[in-house]
């Protein structure tokens, strides 16, 4: 394992990118992930039509499933993908962990999203921002060494969480349209979903502080998903058998189903990013910035405050403030010197523990490229990406228009800037690291 001084430097501090200049990058990446957080859980609101649940949550695991094979051999291709996983076997199985706990997480949302409506679940659920944050500190070092004003910035933003999570459940337990049982099962599963998804961030910290890349990461991490959707959905339903035969009668809304895993995909990946340049007690929080978007989405698409007061409103709409307002207190406290000392011992920690090369772990986490050979791409990479657009070709050929009351215009608005967004903070990550 190589220690000369050069391969020790603060894994930040690279040649040609400060540390202010990566918080910046992995600020901008936590908000785009929040922009498509937010809008991965639209389709989700077809569990209102009738749709069991887990029928939901496969529908976006199998989006996701696509999505997360298809993105990354379309950005890196399949070489670079492989050798990344073959140089850190050991990681594969935390990925697995961290797909299994994501879609447990996942299907509880559709629970809460029946129970409670979109707006009201999402802050509930965003509690990951508090459990990730606690992980970071004690697992990896994030926090350690940083001065008082930044302590205050963080502990006063995850006490403005709990807050206006607070608020939240208690506008929902007195006004909810579904009565107090429905109400208090939904919140139960969106705080449930919340500490799942925080949880789930211990593996994402664990890859990427041990150089490996959000793309391969996340090619794993789908056959967790996948595999452990599958299993509730027949253990519930009374056998595979009986699982896929409501999977066929919902085939005119998989189409619906799998444009929001493929939404949640590049969410996800926003996501990673952000918690690789600046850890997950920062990243997540950052990201949480989705509940936004779910109350815009829940709203203004779906009228689903059209039926509370106005106490019940404004209720609901200061929760949500508070929460946003805790995550950008937390956001803006930039990592120091000394804590990136902290960090740069966990990442030593994590080389020794696994004989890892220590200067390409640096470079990775200074997102820069380990190795200068430039991967081999393959003919047949494009066919993968086809077979993608193939799929949803296929499944928007039956999808069915579901009765469900929604604004047009406003889906417009919404997702025309998701897109902008999408395009804008893909192409920075593509100059500044070349999705590394």
């Amino acid at each position: 394992m190589k220690t000369d001084g050069a391969a020790t430097t603060l894994p930040a501090v690279a040649q040609g990118r400060s540390p202010r200049s990566l918080h910046r990058l992995g600020v901008m990446c936590g908000l785009a992930a929040g922009a498509w957080l937010g809008a991965a859980e639209a389709p989700t609101k077809l569990v209102t039509v009738g749709f069991s649940p887990f029928i939901i949550s496969l529908g976006m695991v199998a989006g996701v499933f696509v999505a997360r094979w298809t993105v990354p051999v379309a950005l890196k291709g399949t070489t670079f993908v492989m050798a990344d996983l073959k140089e850190k076997p050991h990681l594969i199985a935390w990925g697995l962990l961290a797909g299994m706990l994501w879609a447990v997480a996942n299907t509880l949302t559709v629970f809460a999203i029946r129970d409670v409506g979109l707006s009201i679940a999402f802050p509930l659920w965003n509690i990951n921002s508090l459990v990730g944050l606690f992980w970071g500190w004690l697992l990896f070092n994030e926090l350690r060494g940083s001065a008082t004003r930044d302590w205050l910035k963080v502990l006063g933003g995850a006490a403005a969480i709990v807050a206006g999570a607070c608020l939240v459940a208690y506008a929902t337990q007195q006004h909810s349209a579904n009565g107090p049982r429905n109400a208090s099962l939904g919140i139960l599963a969106a705080l449930g979903a919340g500490l799942l998804w925080g949880t789930m961030y211990i593996p994402y910290r664990k890859a990427y502080i041990s150089g490996l890349n959000p793309l391969s990461f996340v090619t794993v991490f789908t056959f967790g998903e996948l595999g452990t959707v599958i299993a509730l959905g027949a253990a519930f339903h009374g056998g595979l058998g009986n699982f896929w035969v409501e999977v066929a009668r919902a085939r005119p809304v998989m189409f619906w189903l799998f444009l929001g895993g493929f939404c949640w995909v590049l969410g996800d990946l926003f996501q990673q990013y952000a918690a690789k340049y600046i850890g997950i007690s920062r990243g997540i929080p950052l990201s949480n910035t989705n509940q936004l978007w779910g109350l815009a989405w829940g709203a203004l698409v779906f009228g689903e405050l059209a039926g509370l007061g106005v106490d019940a409103r404004v209720l609901v709409i200061s929760g949500s403030v508070i929460m946003i307002a805790g995550a950008i207190s937390i956001s803006f406290a930039e990592a120091p010197a000394s804590e990136q000392a902290s960090w740069k011992r966990a990442m030593q920690r994590e080389c020794v523990r696994y004989g890892l090369d220590e200067s390409g772990v640096a470079a990775a986490l200074r997102g820069e490229e380990a190795s200068a050979n430039k991967p081999k791409r393959h003919w047949w990479e494009a066919l993968v990406v086809l077979a993608a657009i193939g799929i949803f070709i296929w499944l928007a050929l039956d999808a069915v228009r579901q009765e469900m009351a929604f604004s047009l215009p406003w889906m417009t608005v919404l997702a025309v800037v998701s897109i902008v967004t999408l395009v804008v903070c893909g192409t920075v990550l593509w100059r500044r690291t070349r999705f590394s």
